[in-house]
């Protein structure tokens, strides 16, 4: 409960000489204010920075129903969290502006991910065209056929 939220510390930096104590809410000076959130990893492709997305339900009063929306935070991921990858749940909190889009770093990882979660993941995000002939792949053909 070093900064304030109910998480478990990690263990201190290897490297102190190198880490970089301005971006870490644990062992440096970045505090953490306002919304704390929970979401899934779903891009690693940046350095220090992950891509978490949440997702929510919102109230359609003409319908009397519920719509679900989903949001993309880029998040400050701190040296002592790394490494994280994909379909890993993490926990954010808000902080002050870190970069152009960032203002979120992650505090917490709350559920690692398996390899099913990953398979399931990169299945979601394949084309259905194979790039490298330009055909379509036969459950497309399938699909097709079907309609």
């Amino acid at each position: 409960m070093a900064i304030g939220l109910d998480v478990t510390t990690p263990p201190e930096p290897e490297n102190p000489e190198e880490y970089d104590y301005e971006k870490c809410p644990f062992y440096g000076e970045l505090p953490v204010r306002g919304q704390i959130l929970e979401g899934l990893v779903v891009s690693t492709d940046m350095d220090k920075t992950v891509v978490v997305e949440r997702e929510y339900d919102v109230t359609v009063p003409k319908y009397d129903r519920q719509m679900k929306r989903r949001s993309r935070i880029p998040a400050h991921v701190p040296g002592v969290l790394e490494p994280l990858s994909v379909g890993d749940t993490v926990k954010i909190a808000e902080t002050r502006p870190l970069s152009k889009t960032k203002s979120h770093v992650v505090v917490e990882v709350t559920e690692e991910a398996t390899a099913e979660d990953i398979a399931e993941l990169t299945r979601q995000s394949e084309p259905e065209v194979d790039l490298s002939t330009g055909d379509v792949t036969e459950d497309a053909e399938q699909e097709a056929g079907e309609e």
